[in-house]
């Protein structure tokens, strides 16, 4: 059984609810596809949050990677292209604020994503679930642990899929806010579970052609 390590971030800033957090929470231990899901909810720590993350990686050895976040600005589901060796965003849930701070001083400028990022989309869309290619995942806590995350599997020579993917506001937080366009948050879980499954023949896939090129 295959293991994808799944996470989210707790509520931050002036956002009571965070649909990344539901969704890990109500999909940890299910099995979709191959992949047994191990969520965990990432604390809104610049000095913490890609510590834990890194720390779940090595303790479970998962196969592949996927991570959460609330884009509150947004009304689509949006992977993640790239990460920035930069923190420069608000306040985290401590009150510590990051200005041209370097994630990693021995890391690239940049990091592309590790998932199908494109097939993603595709995807979401051919099932009537509205989605884009984001190329920013900004500076703030998300673009952190993406960007960690990635660094580490590449100094450690890991090669499996792990990348980021920032669902709109849920309709909690469209209550709260007037400004924002919230989506069932019951449909943002399904759409993640749909570029998990997507992610899961992707793999299937690649194998098959792999061993199907190696035997011809």
């Amino acid at each position: 059984m295959k293991t994808l390590l799944l996470t989210g971030f707790e509520p931050f800033l002036e956002h009571p609810f965070n649909p990344a957090e539901y969704i890990v929470r109500q999909l940890d231990g299910k099995q979709i596809g191959s992949y047994h899901i191990a969520g965990k909810v990432l604390p809104v720590d610049y000095r913490r949050s890609a510590h834990e993350l890194i720390g779940h990686y090595e303790e479970l050895r998962p196969d592949a990677v996927v991570m959460l976040g609330l884009a509150a600005g947004r009304n689509r589901i949006t992977p993640e292209r790239i990460a920035i060796n930069l923190n420069d965003g608000p306040n985290d849930n401590l009150g510590e604020e990051m200005t041209d701070v370097p994630i990693a001083g021995d890391g690239p400028a940049a990091y592309f994503s590790a998932l199908p990022v494109r097939k993603f989309v595709n995807v979401l869309n051919e099932r009537g679930f509205p989605a884009e290619l984001s190329n920013t995942a900004g500076a703030y806590l998300c673009n952190n642990v993406m960007y960690s995350m990635l660094h580490h599997l590449d100094k450690a020579e890991h090669s499996i899929p792990a990348g980021f993917i920032h669902v709109p506001p849920s309709n909690e937080l469209a209550v709260e806010d007037r400004r924002l366009s919230g989506w069932p948050k019951e449909t943002l879980q399904k759409g993640i579970e749909i570029l998990i499954e997507a992610l899961d023949q992707k793999i299937a896939g690649d194998e098959r052609t792999w061993k199907s090129y190696t035997t011809d």
